[in-house]
């Protein structure tokens, strides 16, 4: 997902320093456990934290830029180190430096299998310009990227149908053959059932990503399932592992943002309340959003709707006339009196949807990525269903689970995911290193 890369979690970074920030290891910690419901290995969490702020320093000496500290969320800890030039940046810095040193990056080059004599590991099986061979190792660091392309998987671990009702997003052939490779060796699983869950839409021709129809579908208007009935606090709009949850109930995999001309023109003055990127931050206007929805009107879009009354709006989304009507009403009528009694939305997010033109905007249940898969250690060391070590295999990334409960804790870390990956990795390398020179 290096694609949609843009900041990495830290704390007690130099970056951080130097700019009085002092949220600490220790409240990460307890944020991080605490929010896991302490399903999350303690020790693991604890490495990957503590490991966290040297890694900025480590990433800066290698060439990789960074251009501020901050965070895209209310109320939340400054941990995110937004790097220039996204996961480009950081990738091209790394593959640069690891060649300046002497490290050879083989492509196109398939591993098939990691093989062992006896109870060690010897070799790996690779597949490169159509022939088989093998190269003999004693160590192997797995860090393949996850699952998140392999249907069969997706259905046997979540239970959604990938590209039915769950769509992945910036990940091509991720079909966990690393997974695959540790478990033939005995490797047990932990969170292989965790996915990077939020919620986004449109999606299909003519919708670009981050088109400002996307804009309008994760504000904190009214959110309704496909019958018509609201399902959230929609002011949980700014916590992306919230509303994925919130969103994952609904089984067809897609819902709906009410809005009508109110919130057309607010938008255009005021801006929008959720960002949806670094790049479009609160308070910025979607100034081209009503020609979007004309071009897409124009293309009979399946994912845009309009009705001259609620009970037009429902016929043409397929939702139940009677319910959407309903729930705009109760709706409607906690807005005029600023208390949500059903979810206790914020008071400032309850604003009225009087019409008469009524819009709704599909957003479909989306992921970014698995996030477990391989149980290690806190040294990154494959460990079996017995929890012994499997000599010289480790794991890191989206590989390996161990970090993150049953949530992905967005509130306390935004940027963990990019973290683990860089700093599951690190200890991976340090560990196998250490071993080889043994």
């Amino acid at each position: 997902t290096s694609n949609f890369l843009q900041g990495i979690f830290a704390v007690e970074s130099e970056m951080q320093r130097e700019r009085f920030i002092t949220y600490s290891r220790d409240q990460a910690f307890k944020n991080l456990m605490e929010y896991s419901h302490w399903l999350a290995d303690p020790r693991l969490v604890r490495a990957i934290v503590d490991c966290s702020g040297e890694t900025i320093s480590w990433l800066i000496k290698c060439g990789v830029q960074f251009s501020s500290v901050g965070i895209n969320m209310p109320d939340a800890p400054h941990t995110y180190h937004v790097i220039k030039g996204r996961g480009e940046g950081l990738i091209k810095a790394l593959t640069g430096r690891a060649r300046e040193v002497g490290v050879d990056i083989i492509l196109d080059t398939a591993v098939k299998r990691i093989i062992k004599s006896g109870d060690k590991i010897s070799a790996v099986a690779v597949e490169q310009d159509g022939e088989d061979r093998q190269v003999k190792t004693s160590t192997v660091i797995i860090c393949t990227g996850g699952y998140a392309n392999h249907k069969e998987w997706i259905k046997k671990y979540t239970g959604f149908d990938l590209g039915v009702n769950l769509i992945v997003v910036g990940n091509v052939d991720k079909m966990g053959e690393g997974i695959r490779m540790a478990q033939e060796l005995g490797a047990a699983d932990d969170g292989i059932r965790l996915l990077e869950l939020y919620r986004a839409g449109p999606i299909g021709p003519g919708f670009a990503m981050a088109c400002q129809l996307e804009y309008v579908a994760v504000q904190p208007e009214l959110w309704v399932d496909p019958r018509g009935q609201r399902f959230c606090d929609e002011s949980i709009c700014f916590y992306d592992s919230e509303v994925g949850n919130a969103a994952a109930k609904i089984r067809e995999g897609y819902s709906f943002t009410i809005f009508d001309d109110s919130v057309i023109k607010r938008l255009l003055e005021q801006g929008v309340d959720k960002n949806i990127n670094i790049d479009i931050m609160p308070g910025s206007r979607p100034l081209d959003l009503e020609k979007e929805m004309q071009a897409a009107f124009a293309r009979g879009t399946q994912e845009l709707f309009q009705g001259e009354s609620i009970e037009e709006l429902a016929g043409k989304m397929g939702a139940v006339p009677e319910i959407l009507k309903k729930n705009l009403e109760e709706y409607n009528k906690s807005c005029l009196t600023g208390h949500d009694p059903l979810f206790a939305k914020n008071p400032k997010y309850l604003r009225p949807l009087l019409g008469p033109r009524y819009y709704a905007l599909k957003a479909r249940t989306v992921f970014l990525g698995t996030m477990g898969g391989i149980k290690i250690n806190h040294r990154a060391e494959v460990v079996d269903k017995k929890n012994n070590v499997i000599p010289g295999l480790y794991a890191a990334g989206f590989d390996a689970g161990g970090m993150y409960g049953d949530s992905y804790p967005i509130r306390h870390a935004s940027g963990l995911s990019s973290a683990f990956a860089l700093n599951s990795g690190r200890i991976a390398g340090i560990n196998a290193l250490n071993r080889t020179q043994k």
